[in-house]
């Protein structure tokens, strides 16, 4: 009986011991788990916070290459883009390490579903190609007036991804960067000249002659019609009730819109009542004053806060006191 006694008592205090030591391994594991995991929620605020951090530093970098010139706004917003997202893949592969994943085994992961991932990810980076190329060819830049898949709108920046524009009403149109490079792109902010085309219908017993002799008056005098190219004055069609005509002049792009619609109205004037007061013209659009260009520069150069403006004032010292 005693010996039973005595290997019961021993069975007993090795289980003890036992359990002990599992209770132990366990609260290590936890504690090492939980000190991970704060560790890792740690990399990955520096990781966002070094995101940003550089995403600005690489805008302000491009902006001082480009000091005395105008700044690349879209190659600003492109590279920005890309140093942030790689910023956040080492930020979460540091992650993933931290938490026992090894860097090893996720290549491993990645090289043999790479087929897999390529076609779940295909439009993804077709996005990232078109941007590229656009970034390349350059069919627009940031601040450009474009239209692409019967969209129009200012371009506002450039990702990797999408491209952000902003419509004349002011709405955010998003559109990924694989439709807007595979489709037809107008670009209405190219070139510093542009043709006001004013196409516009009168009755049919007007006097078309008289008309387009007071508006070739009325041109002469404008200040935003160019000499060169002569302004055209054409009959386009007629029916039995109406005649079309076309006034195409030329003219800064920024006053296009303003003279169209002052040509018509002044022809519709002068078609009803050839005695009657034309409308008085448009001013020119003026030229931005210098407080307002700064304002534009501080916007181009991503500029939102007064840390960004400080960081600005380490890279440009020249730029400090405006």
């Amino acid at each position: 009986m005693q010996d039973l006694a005595k290997a019961a008592d021993e069975r007993l205090l090795s289980t003890l011991r036992y359990d002990h030591g599992v209770v132990t391994k366990f609260a290590d594991a936890a504690g090492n788990l939980a000190v991970n995991l704060c560790v890792a929620v740690v990399i990955l605020i520096v990781t966002f916070w070094a995101a940003g951090w550089v995403s600005k530093l690489v805008r302000l970098a491009v902006g001082r290459l480009h000091r005395g010139r105008d700044v690349d706004t879209t190659l600003q917003s492109f590279l920005g883009s890309l140093a942030r997202y790689v910023i956040v893949i080492v930020g979460a592969v540091a992650v993933l390490q931290k938490l026992g994943v090894q860097a090893t085994s996720i290549l491993a992961v990645l090289g043999a579903a790479s087929l897999a991932v390529g076609l779940a990810l295909q439009g993804a980076l077709s996005n990232v190609a078109a941007g590229v190329m656009i970034l390349i060819f350059r069919p627009y830049r940031v601040g450009d007036f474009i239209e692409t898949s019967t969209r129009k709108g200012t371009v506002r920046s450039l990702d990797l991804f999408v491209t952000e524009m902003a419509t004349p009403d002011n709405l955010r149109i998003i559109v990924p960067n694989s439709k807007v490079f595979g489709d037809v792109i107008v670009n209405y902010s190219q070139y510093p000249r542009r043709r006001a085309d004013a196409v516009f219908k009168l009755p049919f017993a007007a006097d078309v002659e008289m008309v387009f002799a007071g508006l070739k008056d009325r041109l002469a005098n404008d200040p935003r019609v160019r000499k060169q190219p002569a302004p055209l004055f054409e009959v386009i069609s007629q029916a039995h009730d109406s005649v079309e005509l076309a006034v195409r002049v030329w003219t800064v792009r920024e006053d296009e819109g303003a003279l169209k619609s002052d040509i018509i109205r002044a022809a519709h004037v002068l078609a009803t009542n050839p005695d009657a007061e034309l409308p008085p013209l448009t001013p020119p659009t003026p030229r931005p004053k210098p407080a307002e260009r700064a304002e534009r520069r501080r916007l181009r150069l991503g500029l939102r806060h007064k840390h960004d403006e400080k960081l600005e004032q380490k890279l440009n010292p020249e730029t400090k006191g405006g």
